[in-house]
């Protein structure tokens, strides 16, 4: 019967033929959890297709930030929502091919064990393969850790994990200093409270890359549920129980958080006063103490301190919504503190609101903190006598493409390096790698000397890294995203609340401020703004319109935006493209607009959101007579752009 009703809905046009493809093979399932059969049953009898097709119109696949889907349905059903309350972690997880449940999860699971597995024996290493997993406040996290940690175990493998709630930049420190070949997070950063996520990370700390992150998903896709629905039968993984970390470990990452400030004296001198919310997240467990620990004076947001998986005082626990820091700001009027500081849920991003007087705050964009950040640091390494005439070129930035320019102007008035990467920090945790691999062999090759960099001191590693090879200064992402040191292969929200924290003591120390600081930067190579447009599409016809709407600007090419000419494009869909190192750029979806007066535009379809993003940059002249007047010609012509891009986007989208 139910096979009858299902293909009438596809004739009808109510169900997606995939999707009734993935029912099917959920439906013959065997063995088939009883909770996963009921929810199925109770979903099609109530002739609930638009959520049918949500969860099944594909197989949920992994993108530029691991694996993201939804946890909990638009509708729960009753043999998923069971004993729980509202607003309660349901029993069980959405069921479905595009939703993050338990069979999802284990499938996924089982992906990166397989390959590390055949990896491991190609490149002979005789191990029992270690994995080191963490997880978020998030629905199921820590439900979904102890699934991942016990299968990988029931499969031959040695499990750690963490005793409650860790941030992500502390799982991609652990991976290394366990000596792990890989890792796994459960979380899914800042999207809504109904997702959920599983980052997969390789022995060094860093999220998969190429070849290994399509040799997990052909491994993914290869794996019928079937070899893993019987764990999930009673006693299905008994006996098999994780070794749990220890206090020695948080104190391993507490003092490679160190290596986030370049001059400790000028921080505890100056004691910087600042608001810190973890948005009901992880961020208070390390970057608090770590700040205490550096004189920092810390004002914390009691309502948003506990971990809540609803985020149940924000419309989102995304710092890159002011809304997301107002109750920070409210604190911080209070005890007259002039700078808020916001983590997201796993705290691998911060976000900043500093004061600009009668109690108003400026929240910075990510771009903006990085100008700083960049700045300052560049400076610091100079006054030090770290970087001298002669040796600028051992330095580097490295920023996304889709990062502010003035990054990169930066890196030229130091005479320092700029490597642009894709999106996605994995990308510059692998020239992180690469650096450190080319300064080990040349030492090894000219000295006769193995070093253990980890093991060595931050000034001595930065010696070494600029003579022999590159030194990443900062690395940064426009979404809030920033590493300031390189014991970490991940961004790390921890590391750069300390990093924030010393720059604003050294603008404290020059009796300047945030704001005006960015002034001096822009005064020096001229104003910069970039702004993003964000157009949502969501559900199984989402994906599809997203798809159909890249896909047209190749089709169909823009000529001009809002009247200024297109003069270059650049389409890293296709191969060729050479970075900064010299080596060959990623593919990815991702097509970049040059224009005739200095402005650019890139599109790109979200890896890890149902939405396309456009990202416009905008720039002045160095040195102007008039910034007040640049910032507005800039501001104005950029608002202009995203105004008809949107509207361009929008007719783009229509189906023909």
């Amino acid at each position: 019967m139910t096979k009858e009703i299902l293909e009438n809905a596809v004739k009808e046009g109510k169900l997606l033929l995939t999707a009734q493809q993935n029912i099917k093979e959920l439906q013959n399932l065997d063995p088939c959890p009883n909770w996963v059969r009921e929810s199925l049953d109770t979903l099609i009898n109530e002739n609930q297709w638009e959520e049918l097709n949500d969860r099944f119109h594909s197989n949920l696949a992994f993108g530029t930030g691991g694996m993201r889907g939804r946890t909990i349905g638009k509708i729960i059903t009753p043999p998923e929502k069971g004993t729980s309350a509202d607003g309660e972690t349901p029993s069980y997880a959405a069921v479905g091919s595009n939703t993050l449940n338990e069979l999802t999860l284990l499938r996924a699971t089982k992906a990166l064990f397989e390959y590390l597995k055949k990896w491991m024996q190609e490149e002979g290493i005789l191990e029992q393969p270690r994995l080191v997993v963490a997880y978020d406040v998030r629905h199921f996290s820590q439900k979904f850790a102890n699934l991942v940690s016990k299968s990988w175990i029931k499969m031959g493998g040695y499990a750690m994990m963490f005793d409650g709630p860790r941030s992500t930049p502390q799982l991609s420190f652990s991976v290394r200093h366990r000596y792990a070949h890989a890792g796994v997070v459960i979380t899914a950063s800042h999207n809504p409270y109904h997702d959920n996520g599983f980052k997969a990370y390789f022995g060094d700390g860093a999220q998969l890359v190429p070849p290994h992150d399509q040799g997990v998903v052909s491994e993914y896709n290869s794996i019928r549920l079937s070899e893993v629905s019987p764990w999930l039968e009673d006693n299905g993984l008994e006996h098999c129980e994780p070794t749990t970390l220890q206090t020695e470990d948080d104190m391993a990452y507490k003092g490679c958080l160190e290596d986030a400030v370049i001059n400790p004296e000028l921080l505890k001198k100056i004691s910087p006063k600042l608001v810190f919310t973890p948005i009901h997240g992880t961020g208070a467990i390390s970057s608090v103490p770590a700040l205490w620990d550096h004189g920092v004076q810390v004002a914390l947001v009691d309502e948003q301190g506990a971990e809540d998986p609803n985020f149940s005082t924000v419309k989102s626990p995304n710092p890159e919504n002011a809304e997301a820091l107002s109750l920070g700001i409210k604190v911080a009027n209070k005890t007259k503190s002039p700078y808020v500081l916001g983590s997201d849920p796993d705290c691998d991003r911060i976000g900043v609101a500093v004061a600009e007087g009668k109690g108003k705050f400026s929240c910075l964009s990510g771009n903006q903190v990085a100008c700083i950040l960049a700045e300052y640091r560049l400076q610091a390494l100079k006054s030090q006598q770290l970087i001298k005439e002669g040796n600028e070129g051992g330095f580097a930035l490295l920023k996304t493409f889709v990062t502010s320019p003035l990054v990169e102007k930066i890196a030229q008035g130091f005479g320092v390096r700029c490597v642009n990467t894709q999106t996605g920090f994995k990308w510059m945790a692998q020239k992180i790698r690469k650096y450190e691999e080319i300064a080990r062999v040349r030492m090894q090759e000219e000295e006769g000397i193995g070093l253990d960099f980890d093991s060595t001191e931050l000034f001595t590693r930065i010696d070494i890294l600029s003579r022999y090879s590159t030194c990443t200064v900062l690395a940064a992402e426009e979404s809030y995203g920033y590493l300031p040191l390189d014991l970490v292969r991940d961004k790390d929200g921890n590391a750069s609340s300390l990093a924030i924290a010393e720059a604003f003591a050294f603008v404290e120390s020059i009796n300047s401020t945030p704001l005006k600081f960015l002034d001096t930067i822009y005064q020096k190579y001229g104003y910069h703004v970039e702004k993003t447009e964000n157009i949502y599409f969501e559900g199984a016809e989402g994906s599809a319109t997203i798809s159909r709407l890249v896909e047209s600007y190749r089709q169909k090419a823009l000529q001009s935006v809002s009247g200024i000419r297109v003069s270059k494009v650049k389409d890293f869909s296709d191969a060729g493209y050479i970075d900064e190192d010299n080596e060959d750029v990623p593919q990815q979806n991702f097509i970049q607009l040059f224009l005739d007066n200095g402005f650019s535009v890139a599109i790109r379809p979200s890896g890890t959101e149902p939405k396309i993003k456009y990202y416009l940059f905008g720039c002045g002249e160095p040195n102007p007579r008039d910034l007040a007047a640049s910032k507005t010609e800039v501001s104005d012509t950029l608002a202009s752009m995203g105004k008809w891009l949107v509207e361009d986007a929008q007719e783009r989208a229509k189906k023909d």
